[in-house]
């Protein structure tokens, strides 16, 4: 059972996790957003032209008591397009766009290492020749270059 409590709290605490997350709810308020928009502005003016209070009243009909909504279907629709539109040129195709910038951008060079590393470096490889040679530790001062 600890096992598996364990693999759940790795799972959870991994980045890809929490960013799908974060990106369902952003998603959710977003859809949100781009709905009250096409219900407050786009609609009403989509069904003016029809004459009907909104899409859902138009092209409907019934065969032997069963009603058919082609306007429900049409709303939907044009909900779902607009929506995945919205997401399209806000979100995906400035990421594109950020993504070929930093592939075609010219890669940084390495920054050179830091005083103490090359110090270390440098007592490592004396350390390494020493070795080398059979000497032991303790056995005498090292020929090479002088430690700062």
């Amino acid at each position: 059972m600890k096992n598996v409590l364990n693999g759940f709290k790795e799972f959870v605490l991994r980045g890809n996790a929490i960013d799908l997350a974060v990106g369902v709810v952003i998603g959710g308020a977003f859809t949100l957003v781009v709905t009250s928009i096409v219900d407050g502005l786009i609609n009403p003016l989509v069904a003016a032209i029809f004459g009907k209070p909104d899409l859902t009243g138009v092209l409907n009909f019934s065969i032997n008591g069963a009603d058919f909504s082609i306007g429900l279907i049409l709303d939907a629709l044009f909900k779902f397009l607009c929506v995945a539109a919205a997401l399209y040129f806000v979100i995906v195709m400035p990421m594109n766009h950020l993504a070929s910038m930093r592939k075609t951008g010219e890669q940084a060079e390495p920054e050179a290492p830091a005083e103490d590393v090359l110090v270390l470096q440098e007592i490592r490889d004396l350390l390494a020749a020493q070795n080398a040679r059979g000497a032991g530790p303790g056995s005498g001062p090292v020929d090479g270059p002088s430690i700062r």
